[in-house]
């Protein structure tokens, strides 16, 4: 059974939040958006919401949905993870680390793909300019190299529930 999450990158004037995932977390010491596990009988806004602020103290309004991330690690044929993915440019107060790792501000010309997981250099681009996708992504057994990936722009209509 796959682990439904949502993931959000908040963005400002030229500039996305990252938050550098804290060692001994799943994802630990790379670059990332803010985001996490669905809770029982929690939507994806009102997890993204959620999670948001445990992780930065922002709390955000209106997030926009881009898609839908489906990621496998190593040969099993069943999803690993299935990622609903959001950006915001509506939000309030003052971005704070947490347990969760440490935040920073990067412009888009700087975003440190080189540290991230390898997917995003394929899909936050998209996100970045306001489109709509869907990802499909295999990797390696250890989640360090993309094995296979399918991703598609396009519609609103890419935003149905697989």
């Amino acid at each position: 059974m796959a682990t439904n999450a949502t993931l959000c990158f908040v963005v400002r004037k030229g500039e996305v939040l990252l938050l550098l995932k804290s060692v001994g977390r799943f994802g630990g010491g790379l670059w990332n958006g803010l985001g996490g596990k669905l809770g029982d009988d929690e939507t994806p806004l009102e997890c993204v919401k959620r999670e948001v602020l445990e992780e930065s103290d922002l709390e955000i309004d209106n997030p926009k949905r881009h898609g839908t991330l489906e990621f496998r690690f190593g040969d099993d044929a069943e999803r690993d993870w299935v990622v609903r993915v959001f950006s915001a440019t509506d939000f309030r107060g003052e971005p704070r680390s947490s347990d969760e790792g440490a935040l920073r501000w990067f412009a888009l010309r700087d975003i440190p793909y080189d540290q991230m997981w390898e997917d995003d250099r394929h899909w936050l681009p998209l996100l970045l300019r306001g489109a709509s996708f869907r990802g499909y992504f295999r990797f390696d057994s250890k989640g360090k190299k993309i094995v296979s990936y399918d991703l598609v722009e396009g519609p609103e209509d890419l935003l149905l529930e697989p």
